[in-house]
């Protein structure tokens, strides 16, 4: 790769990259002893604990603007009021996905329960308990809600190794592997257990419905 520069041109050899979203374009990122004539324009100084900011600010820039220079304070937070607004939409998007998955089963196991509650009926009337028949009606749905997560949980990994590059490519930069390498095997199993708690939660109120249903309410239906 050739770089031009204002007074040199120099020929380059990118052995790394460096993950920027600051700006625009590309930029690279080199020593200074690779350009010698090159000047910095701008410096990013960080004050001691104790040393307040505005106040170094506004001293320096007396200095430096006779000299056509200017010397300002980075707000706190400006950067991280960005990544919270984004670690936020992520969060409402994922309790979104997390309510529409919970009122699919809950449509779903509705409609079973209404389906098989005859059979539970014959079985309470040969002495089944109401907790044996909630963990009959909630045991149904647990190998579902395991089979979702086997499912489930490397699906999404691979769809997310696939996608974030994409993404990273289409503003023009790249994602180093502590943004993506982002699941332990324990995030990942907990991902998983998630398959079965929202099979749960979603079977909770047909699987009380059907314990407080008469027997021989539940015998007359058909």
């Amino acid at each position: 790769m050739r770089v031009t520069h204002e007074k040199e041109s120099a020929d380059l050899k990118l052995v790394g990259e460096s993950f920027d979203t600051s700006g625009n374009q590309p930029t690279i990122h080199a020593d200074m002893a690779d350009f010698p004539s090159a000047e910095p324009r701008t410096f990013l100084v960080k004050v001691k604990s104790g040393v307040s900011a505005h106040d170094y600010a506004r001293k320096l820039a007396s200095v430096v603007r006779p000299l056509g220079g200017d010397a300002t304070t980075i707000p706190p937070g400006e950067h991280k009021g960005v990544i919270l607004i984004m670690q936020a939409m992520a969060g409402l998007l994922t309790l979104m996905l997390v309510a529409v998955a919970g009122l699919g089963v809950l449509d779903s196991v509705v409609l079973d329960t209404l389906e098989r509650v005859h059979d539970l009926g014959v079985c309470k009337a040969i002495g089944m308990t109401p907790r044996q028949t909630l963990s009959l009606v909630l045991a149904s749905v647990a190998a579902i809600g395991v089979a979702g997560g086997l499912l489930g949980v490397p699906v999404g990994h691979l769809l997310h190794g696939l996608v974030m590059p994409v993404m990273a490519h289409a503003v023009g930069t790249t994602m180093p592997s502590s943004v993506l390498d982002v699941y332990g095997p324990a995030q990942l199993l907990l991902l998983g257990l998630g398959g079965v708690v929202l099979a749960v939660l979603g079977r909770l109120a047909p699987a009380f419905w059907a314990t407080r249903t008469p027997t021989a309410t539940a015998l007359r239906t058909e």
